[in-house]
């Protein structure tokens, strides 16, 4: 594949550290879901694939870990795991490492290390990883560093582990592949920080849509892609669009990467993307059906959805579920809302289109987990469960996890002595929204994984953890916090100016808090 960067910003990285990735900008702060170990276990489940690896004390690594948010995130919900993540921004990991520290972990080991180092790193666990994630890597590195992420795999995941990685993918990149080549160029052409030479990339594109090139005219997506990149975060779009290597695969090509780390395909991450009456049409799915080769079927199946972007799971050495052993899973593993019962929307949107859920099968299922987290086990003795077949019940299931509306769960065993890591880590993230908001994400030791809150309601939570139950007197302490910093809140894309404008606007969003964030906190076990 040919060099995307531009000659003249390629003479300036290709002896840096860097390697060609984007520095001077600190990657975000996010939390993936997918990163979580109960969702891996539950996408694989749902594939009839085995994971015989308890999902409390395995041993879990991500490869470039940018801020190692997720990491700390789940090493906090998830106390009897050892985390282990590499990163080689020197800046990522000693960030790392401080919330790690100011929250109380001692299951985080973060490393500054390249991928090849890391490989040789001695305090590794001798028997190796139960999984492997990558996430938002793969495409944005170099095939030198891909080689050595294999090689990593290869020597590091045990018989039976599991690989998450996410990259971009082909055919669904193809129209925009070039609009990429013309920012990246055109960013090469201005000196500057990075930040001012994406704004004068981005400026550059408008004004060549403007004189309406056939380019623009006949690739719907690149036109809609650069519209969607003008408001982003610049830190996110240097590191995404910006680095010198920058490759979308066929998925193919990765499966035959990834085979020589002994690794076979499993399915996507995103349950969602499981489900084919969702996605495919019958003569989609009939087409796809005819395929006998696994690999080639998937392959296919990009092209039927114009795929851009793929979560998949492999493992090194693939075991099959009989129908009684995973029913058997399936029956002992624990569900809990994630929203309140009455915002779970009776809609769905797939890729082929949107669907009505069938309410004798939704309402009954959706109304027993209003009482709270459940085992399978459990949902069948609830009133209206008893009538619906098991195939259309995992099926629900699937739907609602797929949705975000439900999350698997950790075993209820335990759960004391995760809540105080977890009140500890929110702790921590709640005191960092007095200063920003770029953590956004709380940790629930009952599910094992985070759930979205913004400053706002982190702020909430601090104000109720320091004795202030009224929530008439929380307005007045979020205002307290973000005023002096010269924050202003946005209201229907409008910045808010006043302070009676912003505490009118903080006040609506804590009457939302309080009447339906709460409840889940309750449910979740979230706090401070």
């Amino acid at each position: 594949m040919p060099d995307l960067i531009g000659v003249s910003l390629k003479a300036i990285v290709l002896d840096h550290w860097t390697s060609g990735y984007v520095d001077g900008l600190d990657y975000t702060h996010g939390f993936y879901r997918v990163l979580t170990p109960a969702i891996i276990s539950m996408a694989a489940l749902s594939r009839g694939c085995r994971f015989d690896a308890p999902l409390e004390t395995l041993k879990y690594c991500e490869l470039g870990c940018g801020q190692g948010f997720s990491v700390n995130l789940l090493a906090a919900a998830n106390p009897g795991i050892e985390f282990y993540a590499n990163d080689f921004n020197p800046a990522h990991i000693a960030g790392a490492r401080g919330l790690a520290r100011q929250a109380g972990l001692t299951n985080t080991h973060f490393f500054e290390h390249s991928f090849a180092d890391f490989t040789e790193e001695k305090s590794l666990p001798e028997e190796g990883f139960d999984i492997i994630a990558l996430h938002g890597i793969y495409s944005w590195i170099s095939a030198e560093a891909r080689a050595q992420v294999v090689d990593f795999i290869g020597r590091r995941l045990k018989p039976g582990g599991f690989v998450y990685i996410s990259y971009n993918t082909l055919p669904g990149w193809a129209p925009i592949m070039p609009l990429r080549r013309f920012l990246v160029d055109q960013a090469a052409r201005v000196s500057g920080p990075i930040t001012s030479r994406i704004d004068e990339a981005l400026k550059a594109a408008q004004s060549l849509v403007d004189v309406d090139p056939a380019y623009f005219r006949l690739n719907g997506p690149a036109a809609s892609r650069l519209e969607s990149m003008m408001p982003l975060s610049r830190n996110y779009l240097a590191h995404e669009y910006f680095n010198r290597d920058w490759t979308p695969f066929y998925f193919e090509d990765v499966a035959r990467e990834l085979s020589a780390a002994k690794l076979s395909h499993v399915g996507s991450a995103n349950l969602f993307d499981q489900i084919d009456d969702l996605a495919l049409t019958g003569p989609q799915q009939a087409f796809l059906a005819a395929e006998t080769d696994p690999v080639r079927r998937e392959a296919l199946r990009d092209f039927v959805l114009n795929e851009q972007f793929r979560t998949d799971i492999f493992a090194k050495g693939q075991l099959p579920h009989s129908f009684r052993s995973g029913v058997g899973v399936w029956l002992n593993t624990r569900f809990a809302l994630s929203v309140q019962r009455d915002e779970v929307s009776m809609t769905v949107k797939g890729r082929g289109g949107t669907r009505e859920l069938h309410a004798h099968i939704y309402e009954p299922v959706l109304d027993a987990f209003a009482k709270g987290p459940m085992t399978v086990r459990q949902l069948l003795a609830q009133p209206g469960i008893s009538g619906i077949s098991w195939e259309h019940l995992s099926l629900a299931l699937k739907v609602l996890v797929g949705t975000r509306n439900l999350e698997p769960c950790l075993p209820e065993e335990g759960e004391e002595e995760r809540l105080k890591i977890c009140q500890a880590f929110n702790r921590a993230v709640c005191r960092r929204a007095e200063e920003s908001d770029a953590l956004q994400f709380l940790a629930s030791p009952v599910t094992g994984g985070g759930i979205e809150f913004g400053r706002v309601e982190q702020l909430i939570l601090l104000a109720i953890s320091e004795g202030q139950k009224d929530p008439a007197e929380w307005p007045r302490f979020v205002w307290s916090v973000l005023a002096p910093q010269g924050h202003r809140l946005f209201k229907d894309g409008k910045l808010l100016q006043s302070p009676e404008e912003n505490l009118a606007e903080i006040a609506a969003r804590a009457e939302k808090f309080r009447t339906s964030k709460l409840s889940i906190c309750a449910s979740l076990k979230i706090g401070l």
